[in-house]
């Protein structure tokens, strides 16, 4: 694989958990560039992997500042992930599996600043109106 070429060592290994009540494998990260690649899946298997949707701004309204400034994150790191699978596997003229997750992700995003611009605006206070605005503008 060309992963294994260019760092010279395989990126991705997994651990069987039989700790675990689901049976799921564990991917252990040795080097923190793995976090921009999905593990391998086993081509072989039956059954296809679904993926969620995108979050919708009522359920996002119900969550703290701290929790959609997590969750930002953790979807900006999966659109990095994907968007790097893709030019990976463009790169390889291969084709990009499930491409309708990056606009769930970049949905979901637009939505957390939506509702995080909602929020600034209801605020009384023009100065920290202002600060939040900031802040959202810098995501």
């Amino acid at each position: 694989m060309f992963l294994t070429r260019v760092f010279g060592r395989r990126l991705f290994s997994t651990v069987r958990s039989e700790a675990s009540a689901a049976g799921a494998a564990v991917r252990t990260a040795h080097n923190p560039l793995e976090e921009f690649f999905e593990a391998d899946r086993n081509p072989e298997e039956e059954k296809p992997v679904v993926y969620g949707r995108s979050w919708k701004a009522s359920e996002l309204r119900l969550k703290s500042w701290d929790d959609l400034n997590k969750l930002w994150y953790v979807l900006l790191k999966e659109k990095n992930m994907l968007m790097t699978q893709r030019q990976m596997l463009h790169a390889q003229n291969l084709r990009f599996p499930n491409p309708e997750r990056l606009p769930k992700v970049r949905k979901s995003m637009c939505r957390i600043k939506h509702v995080l611009t909602e929020r600034a605006i209801e605020d009384p206070d023009p100065r920290r109106t202002a600060e939040m605005k900031r802040m959202i503008n810098a995501l």
